[in-house]
C-alpha cells in the first residue's frame, strides 16, 4: 500500500525561533568531549487561553469507568502535568507538554486519549488513536499503564514494535484495535504491507519526542503524521524541547496549550546526585562489584553490549544475582529479563542505554553510571529510572581521572551540583554512601532468557499421504498373496491414514498405516486380483507426496 500524503490545512502558527543546536565537539583520548547543551526553541504562545488546572480527577469531564479505575489503581490526586494538561486535552486542544521522566506524562496523555476515543469502534486495520514512542520498552510501559483504563471503556489496545512477530501484529490489527501504540519503524513496515492505515486516527500522541529526534526518527514520524486524519488532535510530550522538536510543533500542532512541569534540564528534587572519583580501572571494577552486591535493586549503566556481558559474568561468578539488558537481545529476551528484575529473581540489572527510557520498576532507589553518559540528556534519563512519581532515589557516577573535565561540563549542562568524593573500594565511606558490601563469592546461576525456538513445520510425505518420516524396509517375502503389510511413508494404495511408525494389514490393495500424518487415495484400482505379491498400489496420491517408483514390482501385474 502506498502511503498517502495528505496535506494538512491547519490554523495559523505563532512564529518561533529556530533551534540553534551546535554540533558535537570532539577531542582526542578515550572518549569524545561532552557536547554543549543544545539551545531550546521558544515555545509558541497560545492564542486561545488555556483552561485552569484542576485539583482532583473528579473535577474532570471523564467517563465514570476511568474515574473508577483510577481509584482501583490507587491514583488519588493528579500530578502537576496531569492537572494542567487534562482539562485542555479532554476539551480537544492540542498540547505541548514538557516534563521530566517519572512526572506522570503517560496518564496525562493516556486518559485524554481514551476518554476521547470511548464509545467508538475501529474498523479492521484502521485504529482511532495512535501513540508513537521511540523504543520497545517504552511502548510496553505505556501499554501496561493504559491497559486497565482501556479495559474499563471496552477499548482494544494493540502494540506494534520491532523484534516481535510482525505476522501476529498484523493479525491483531486486522481484528481491530481502537488504540495503537507503536514505534515508527515497525508501524511504517505494517503500513507498507497494507496491514494498517491511519486515516481514521483522530488523536495522535508523540511521547518522548526529543529521543525520536535524537534517534533519527523525525523523517518517519513526519510521514506518519501526514497520514492521520486532517484536523485531528495532537499531543506532544517530551523531557526536552530542543533540536528538531520545533519543526514538529510548527507542522502539526495547532494553537497548542503549552505546559512545562520544570526546566528541561532541571533535577528531580527527590533525587540525590553523587560523583565518585576512582583512581584507575582496577579499583573501578572493585567498587562496581561491591556496589552491585548491596541490598536492594540496582541498575548499572555501561556503554557497550560487550562490557555489559563481561560485567554480568563477573558479578554472577562472585555471587551477585545479575542479568544483562542491551540491544543485542531479542525483545522476548529483554521482556523476560525485566520480569526477572521486577520479581526479585535478579537484583542487579546491567544495561546499556536501551534501558534509559521506558522502564519503570517499583522500589528502585539507586542507579549507577559505571560508564559516564555522553551528554546531559542521557544522564537525566538514566537517572530517571529512580525517584519516580515522588519517590526518592540516588544516582552515582564513577569517574576516572581523565573523565573529570567532561563530567564537570555534563553536570553543568544538566543544572546539577552533585556531591563528590574520592573513593577506594576499601573505604568505609563507599559503604555509607551506597550500601556497598563484599559479595558472597559463591557463584550463582540465573536462567538466561532464551529465544523461543521456531516450530518445525509438518513435513510432506513422499508417496502416499502426507508423511514426515522415513520408509522402513520390509523383509523380502513377508507379504503373502492376497494380503499386504504397509510400512511406507504415509498410506499405501487405496485410501489410507498415516498414524505413526506402525504397520497395518489390508485385503487386496488395502491401505496400510505408515509413518505419516495425512491421508492419501491411490489412483489405481483396488481389485483383489491385483493384490498378489507385496500389496503396493498406485504410485501417485492426492496428498502432498510426490510420485515415487515402486521399490519392488508385483510378481504378476496382469
Amino acid at each position: 500500500m502506498t502511503r498517502s500524503e495528505r496535506p494538512h490545512k491547519r490554523g495559523p502558527r505563532t512564529a518561533q525561533a529556530k533551534s540553534t543546536s551546535q554540533p558535537k565537539a570532539s577531542r582526542g583520548g578515550r572518549r569524545p568531549a561532552a557536547p554543549p547543551p543544545p539551545s531550546e526553541f521558544t515555545p509558541p504562545v497560545s492564542v486561545t487561553p488555556a483552561l485552569p488546572p484542576v485539583a482532583s480527577f473528579a473535577d474532570l469531564d471523564m467517563p465514570e469507568g476511568l474515574l473508577r479505575t483510577l481509584g482501583e489503581q490507587g491514583v488519588t490526586e493528579p500530578f502537576p502535568i496531569q492537572a494542567a494538561t487534562l482539562p485542555n486535552s479532554l476539551a480537544g486542544r492540542d498540547v505541548l507538554g514538557r516534563g521530566r521522566t517519572g512526572s506522570g506524562k503517560t496518564l496525562a496523555f493516556g486518559l485524554a486519549l481514551l476518554a476521547r476515543t470511548a464509545g467508538r469502534r475501529a474498523e479492521p486495520t484502521a485504529p482511532l488513536a495512535l501513540v508513537l514512542v521511540p523504543t520497545r520498552e517504552l511502548a510496553q510501559q505505556v501499554t501496561d499503564a493504559l491497559t486497565p483504563y482501556a479495559g474499563a471503556l471496552r477499548l482494544r489496545i494493540t502494540t506494534v514494535v520491532g523484534g516481535m512477530s510482525i505476522t501476529r501484529q498484523s493479525s491483531s490489527l486486522r481484528r481491530g484495535a481502537e488504540v495503537l501504540i507503536a514505534t515508527p519503524g515497525r508501524l511504517a513496515d505494517l503500513i507498507d504491507r497494507g496491514d494498517c492505515r491511519l486515516d481514521q486516527v483522530a488523536v495522535t500522541v508523540l511521547d518522548e519526542a526529543d529521543q525520536m529526534a535524537d534517534m533519527g526518527f523525525l523523517p518517519q514520524v513526519t510521514k506518519l503524521l501526514k497520514q492521520v486524519e486532517p484536523g485531528g488532535q495532537r499531543l506532544l510530550f517530551s523531557a526536552t524541547l530542543d533540536r528538531n522538536i520545533d519543526r514538529l510543533v510548527k507542522m502539526f500542532l495547532d494553537d497548542p496549550v503549552v505546559h512545562s512541569v520544570d526546566p528541561s534540564a532541571g533535577a528531580v528534587t527527590t533525587m540525590e546526585h553523587h560523583v565518585l572519583y576512582v583512581a584507575d580501572e582496577t579499583d573501578k571494577k572493585a567498587v562496581t562489584l561491591r556496589i552491585a552486591a548491596r541490598d536492594g535493586r540496582t541498575i548499572l549503566f555501561l556503554d557497550t553490549k560487550r562490557s555489559v556481558d563481561r560485567l554480568v559474568k563477573r558479578l554472577l561468578a562472585n555471587g551477585v544475582r545479575a542479568s544483562g539488558l542491551h540491544g543485542g537481545r531479542s525483545q522476548p529476551q529483554r521482556n523476560r529479563t525485566l520480569d526477572q528484575f521486577k520479581n526479585g529473581q535478579v537484583t542487579t540489572l546491567v544495561a546499556t542505554n536501551v534501558a534509559a527510557r521506558g522502564i519503570h520498576v517499583d522500589d528502585l532507589d539507586m542507579v549507577v553510571n559505571v560508564d559516564p553518559p555522553m551528554d546531559h540528556k542521557d544522564y537525566l534519563h538514566r537517572g530517571g529510572r529512580t525517584a519516580r512519581a515522588g519517590e526518592s532515589g540516588s544516582v552515582f557516577t564513577l569517574v576516572l581521572p581523565d573523565q573529570k573535565r567532561d563530567m564537570g561540563r555534563l553536570m553543568s549542562n544538566a543544572g546539577i551540583s552533585p556531591r563528590t568524593a574520592q573513593i577506594k573500594s576499601s573505604d568505609e565511606e563507599l559503604a555509607e554512601l551506597t550500601g556497598a558490601r563484599e559479595p558472597s563469592g559463591v557463584p550463582v546461576v540465573i536462567e538466561t532468557p532464551q529465544p523461543t525456538p521456531p516450530r518445525k513445520p509438518a513435513g510432506s510425505g513422499a508417496g502416499a499421504g502426507n508423511g514426515g518420516g522415513r520408509r522402513r524396509r520390509r523383509p523380502a517375502g513377508s507379504a503373502p498373496v492376497g494380503a499386504s503389510t504397509g510400512s511406507t511413508r504415509g498410506s499405501a494404495s487405496g485410501t489410507g491414514t498415516g498414524g505413526g511408525r506402525g504397520s497395518g494389514t489390508g485385503g487386496g490393495r488395502a491401505a496400510g498405516t505408515g509413518r505419516g500424518a495425512g491421508t492419501g487415495r491411490a489412483a489405481a484400482s483396488t481389485s483383489a486380483s491385483a493384490s498378489a505379491g507385496g500389496g503396493r498400489g498406485g504410485r501417485r496420491t492426492a496428498g502432498t507426496g510426490r510420485p515415487r517408483a515402486p521399490r519392488q514390482r508385483p510378481a504378476d501385474n496382469t
